[in-house]
């Protein structure tokens, strides 16, 4: 693990739910979605689906940043010169300080071009509208876990999942008992300690 991961806060800033923006400049529309995100296939799946909802526009740009620590992003123009509409839209996710988060422009063309830096600001200030009708929300960084455990052990395996107070969803309290369990990283490393001292129970993280 290198240093950045030991140091990182397991708390980090995204927005609660979809939002939307629009900025028009000679005859040009572009319309801002934000949508809160967490994997890139989440990202191509409603690209996708813009791009067939808005199928008659003439770009689908967009920038997304993902993870608590902020390391996975990418910014697209589709078409538009160079950095001049991803990285503006990518630009303002990052000035918010904001991370598990894709925003789709969808330009309509006027017919007249607005230039570099027109289609910077454009891309700029509609994304920051739909940020900002988005507003923001605390997330907790954290890794989903499949515990295994046998019956005679369910009361220890109960106590840890209440003693740390851990979401849990799709118990399987049969024969052989499963779980699964969201443990946020700062307290990684007691739980998995804590789990290992139960016989007959197991761990293993979800992907």
């Amino acid at each position: 693990m290198d240093e950045t991961s030991k140091t990182a806060p397991d708390t980090y800033r995204s927005i609660p739910a979809p939002a939307e923006g629009l900025f028009k400049d000679n005859g040009s529309r572009f319309i801002s979605l934000a949508y809160p995100v967490e994997t890139e296939e989440e990202v191509k799946e409603i690209v996708s689906l813009l791009k067939k909802k808005y199928h008659d526009a003439r770009h689908h740009c967009y920038a997304y940043r993902l993870g608590h620590l902020g390391d996975r992003f990418r910014a697209n123009d589709d078409g538009e010169p160079s950095s001049s509409a991803g990285r503006p839209i990518l630009g303002q996710i990052d000035s918010k300080g904001l991370s598990d988060v894709l925003v789709v422009v969808v330009r309509y063309f006027g017919g007249i071009k607005l230039g570099i830096p027109g289609l910077i600001r454009a891309y700029r200030t509609s994304t920051a509208e739909a940020l900002e009708n988005a507003g923001s929300v605390e997330k907790i960084a954290g890794k989903w876990y499949l515990v295994r455990f046998d019956y005679l052990a369910m009361n220890q395996v109960m106590k840890i999942v209440k003693d740390m107070d851990l979401p849990q969803r799709e118990q399987d309290f049969g024969e052989t008992c499963s779980m699964q369990c969201r443990v946020r990283l700062s307290v990684e490393s007691d739980f998995l300690a804590r789990t290992g001292e139960v016989e007959g129970c197991s761990t293993e993280v979800i992907p």
